[in-house]
């Protein structure tokens, strides 16, 4: 099949990609059943698409509520639950409890674990108390506690297998992302980039729970795992001590970098990739030089850690455009030559398709119009050329800047997109929403906020709405649809072979829209704002889509956490104030179904 995607690969990918002799096999083969979600984006190429098809465009617009469940816990609930052999698995925010339910027993509770955490954890958590999800693999559920503790968990009882510490709350880092399990390991990464935490992704043995190799964001090559004769950027060797000489002075010891987003993994090129956040302090002219490896796509060997190569999207980050989306991996035909990709909606405002492989940079274009801190994306150097106007320092020094498009929140934040094999389309939630950045000097202190800036954000000139619901083109770095919603889009996507495209709103609005023309097709409002992401399966021959709403995060936090200073929530406050004008707190698993 010629045009966007490879048909071999798609359906490939779809598969578990290439099953190799050293890979997991079981969740390899797992992820291949539609009927079950094991991971949290669906498989290990973070499509977020279902070959399930009883819910089509034909009829999705008899959705009913099946059931429901209160998870009895208030704040933003983000990620979805995993559905593995009549079992569903739902997690909350702090104190980041786990429920196992009986998909064959009226959705019984066979187990609950809620750790005993410390809540001083609480107000060191940047944007609200969100968790992203759990993962599966050899029989074991694995939590990341917002107090940094990785739980492996027994999947049919709830017991505990081992657990281990993974940071240290009391200088800012913090627990917020999903793991993935790959091969005999469980990859972990960290959040705190506003507390002046050094980032790292770290592996841990599944069975055991030791820890194998830690990978920092910054540092010396040995830290970083980086070889610099054989680590690429953009095709060239780093060179020794990238991630120190960019830096001034000690600054990267306390540098941000944090890997708070999503993982994938190619097993057929045995690849992890991820990125990473923003640089720490928020204000830049405190920290000259390029600042690496924060804001980066990074592909690594999963068994060593190693870095094969890296890219560097923003570099000297003015505006906290944090890296940490997700990247989908895909064929793609460029210039009729089919590429082996991942594709990367960043914060910035760019999405960005690469060589998976090399790590060449293919195509780089803004997904909403109204990007204006850089014109575009030089191709031969991989660097934005930044417009002066929107530069929030000069010469070194502190200036305040207005009409930045996007917020430091981006274009798009952690909230996951989906992809279609049948429409070749990437499904994208969006914000819509610009800011003024006053930075200001700051100084550290371990467990402290270390951010350096003030901002108010709000609409772009000229528009009512906060965010934009989209379909992308990969290849070409086009929009071909756009729904505006009133607030941003804070919900992960789900693509489904019913030719259906679900998310979520900050209202509570579960909606359901034509894959190929935008057209909706279904809403039902929920009982508070979904950030949550949309998941799909079937259980005796019925087809259910299930979210789970609970207003919060950072679009949210200002209801979550009860602030009301424009400016608290690093600026979200003031820009979402109207949101309390349509939804309110809850906790609540919603599960849908077309009645027979």
């Amino acid at each position: 099949m010629k045009g966007v995607l490879g048909g071999i690969f798609a359906a490939a990918t779809l598969a578990g990609l290439a099953v190799g002799a050293s890979a997991n096999d079981e969740l390899l083969q797992m992820q291949q059943n539609p009927k079950e979600w094991v991971m949290p984006t669906g498989n290990y190429a973070n499509w977020r698409y279902s070959e399930l098809d009883q819910i089509n465009k034909g009829n999705v617009g008899d959705l009913q509520v099946a059931w429901t469940f209160s998870t009895g816990v208030l704040r933003g609930h983000e990620g979805g639950p995993l559905i593995i052999d009549g079992l569903m698995y739902v997690h909350t925010p702090f104190p980041n409890t786990v429920y196992a339910l009986d998909l064959n027993d009226e959705q019984k509770i066979v187990w609950k674990y809620e750790p005993k955490q410390d809540p001083d954890v609480i107000p060191v958590m940047c944007c609200d108390t969100v968790n992203r999800g759990v993962a599966y693999g050899d029989g074991k559920i694995i939590l990341h506690q917002a107090d940094t503790t990785v739980v492996a968990l027994d999947a049919k009882t709830g017991e505990v297998a081992w657990s281990v510490v993974n940071g240290d709350p009391k200088i800012g880092e913090t627990g917020t992302n999903a793991p993935i399990v790959i091969k005999d390991k469980v990859l972990i990464g960290i959040s705190g980039g506003e507390f002046g935490v050094r980032g790292s992704l770290t592996a841990y043995d599944l069975a055991s729970g030791e820890r194998v190799w830690r990978a920092y964001s910054m540092g010396p090559d040995s830290d970083i795992l980086m070889d610099p004769e054989k680590t690429t950027h953009l095709g060239e060797p780093v060179g020794k001590d990238s991630g120190l000489n960019t830096w001034e002075g000690d600054q990267w010891k306390i540098g941000g970098g944090t890997t708070w987003g999503w993982f994938s993994y190619d097993p057929d090129l045995d690849l992890v990739y991820y990125g990473t956040g923003n640089p720490s302090t928020w204000n830049p002219a405190q920290r000259p030089g390029d600042n690496r490896w924060s804001m980066t796509i990074m592909a690594r060997d999963p068994d060593d850690g190693m870095a094969k190569w890296v890219y560097q999207m923003t570099p000297h980050d003015e505006w906290d455009y944090d890296g940490v989306n997700e990247m989908m991996l895909v064929d793609i035909e460029i210039d009729g030559e089919m590429r082996k990709v991942l594709v990367h909606p960043d914060r910035n405002g760019f999405t960005y398709t690469m060589d998976r492989e090399t790590g060449e940079l293919l195509v780089a274009e803004k997904f909403d119009p109204v990007v204006n801190w850089a014109t575009h994306i030089d191709m031969e150097t991989g660097r934005p050329q930044v417009v002066d106007q929107y530069s929030t320092q000069h010469n070194g020094e502190d200036v305040n800047t207005t009409g930045v498009c996007p917020a430091a929140l981006g274009t798009k934040d952690q909230q996951p997109s989906a992809f279609s094999p049948k429409t070749n389309l990437f499904y994208i939630p969006t914000n819509h929403v610009c800011m003024d950045y006053e930075p200001f000097r700051v100084a550290y202190t371990a467990g402290q906020p270390y951010v350096g800036a003030t901002l108010s954000m709000y609409p772009p000139e000229g528009a009512e709405h906060m965010g934009n619901f989209i379909a992308w083109d990969a290849a070409k770095g086009e929009i071909v649809w756009s729904l505006p919603e009133r607030f941003s889009v804070w919900s992960g996507a789900l693509a489904t072979a019913g030719d259906v495209v679900f998310y979520g709103t900050l209202e509570g609005y579960l909606k359901a829209v034509d894959s190929t023309t935008g057209e909706e097709l279904y809403k039902f409002k929920t009982p508070s704002g979904i950030i949550g992401n949309v998941t799909t399966y079937e259980h005796d021959g019925k087809q259910y889509i299930a979210v789970l709403s609970g207003v919060g995060g950072w679009a949210g936090i200002g209801l979550a956490a009860g602030l009301t200073d424009p400016t608290a929530g690093l600026g979200a406050v003031g820009g979402y104030a109207a949101l309390s004008e349509y939804t309110a707190l809850g906790g609540q698993l919603t599960v849908f179904a077309v009645p027979n």
